[in-house]
């Protein structure tokens, strides 16, 4: 599935669902990652502000497919974790994401205020990791196969274009029929290691420099940095952790709200004028 499917699914409900049917959501919040260079399920002190937007299509009181854009951005630094701080490595991306899926809301929003409610789906990324070098410029790591991805072994080079699997839950908040306020907490479980550029085990120095030149020596091993005593580690020493994947999430507030035509307003006026309306009013 290519990334502008989930758009053309979006613009799809949005032409074809009944307006009464029809939500749209705003999302701002906080966006962070769990990987080798931040192991905290949620980081406070690595998170960056997040945003996103999305529309619904209620299917019944319970059920929902929802279609989201959230973007964010995501980091790691092994300045903040005692058992790699000697290490030195650090990275920062940018990331967007489509995700289409599924939403359930045990409660009915319609006669009470307070429901929890869980969602789950299929989603689209893209981020690409880089670092500050000595000199402050940014440099893009997926650029000098720090690694030796593409040229060393087996190591693939990764792409900057993912799937993974959003899911979590939240609380949500009926101020009316039409108008809700939540609160969220999403995970994502990708099938990439290199969402941080660190994985496996550095290579042998000059091979890395015959591919990727110098440079890349200085950006596949920083500890130096801190100590310029040190040595380039011998090919095969240990730098990250291939054995699990990263993650990413996004937590924060929604506000949701009907999308209604001129027409469906006034069909509401004329039932609420004639004493009835078309679902029964929220209590508690």
């Amino acid at each position: 599935m290519k990334p502008r499917i989930p758009l053309i699914i979006l613009l799809f409900l949005s032409c074809h669902a009944q307006a009464q049917k029809l939500f749209t959501t705003v999302y701002a919040g906080i966006s962070g990652y769990q990987g080798e260079l931040s192991t905290r399920p949620i980081d406070p002190v690595q998170s960056h502000p997040a945003f996103g937007i999305g529309l619904q299509y209620e299917l019944n009181d319970h059920w929902l497919i929802r279609g989201d854009f959230t973007y964010g951005k995501i980091s790691g630094h092994d300045k903040y974790s005692l058992a790699n701080r000697n290490r030195n490595l650090s990275f920062e991306s940018n990331l967007s994401e489509f995700s289409l899926g599924i939403e359930y809301i045990p409660v009915n929003l319609y006669y009470y205020k307070v429901s929890p409610y869980a969602f789950a789906g299929i989603a689209n990324f893209k981020f690409s990791p880089y670092t500050e070098a000595r000199n402050g410029s940014r440099i893009v790591l997926s650029e000098f196969s720090t690694e030796g991805q593409g040229f060393y072994q087996d190591r693939q080079p990764y792409k900057l274009r993912q799937y993974s699997i959003p899911f979590g839950g939240g609380l949500f908040w009926a101020v009316s029929d039409n108008f809700r306020v939540g609160f969220v907490v999403g995970f994502r479980k990708t099938f990439t290691d290199y969402l941080d550029d660190v994985s496996t085990t550095y290579i042998d120095k000059d091979i890395l420099a015959q591919n990727r030149g110098t440079n890349a020596l200085n950006y596949a091993f920083r500890a130096n940095e801190l100590d310029p005593g040190l040595e380039y580690p011998a090919d095969g020493t240990v730098r990250g952790n291939p054995k699990t994947k990263d993650w990413y999430h996004f937590s924060g507030i929604t506000v949701r709200f009907r999308i209604t035509n001129f027409k469906d307003r006034q069909e509401q006026k004329r039932l609420r004028d004639r004493g009835r309306t078309d679902c029964p009013a929220n209590r508690w």
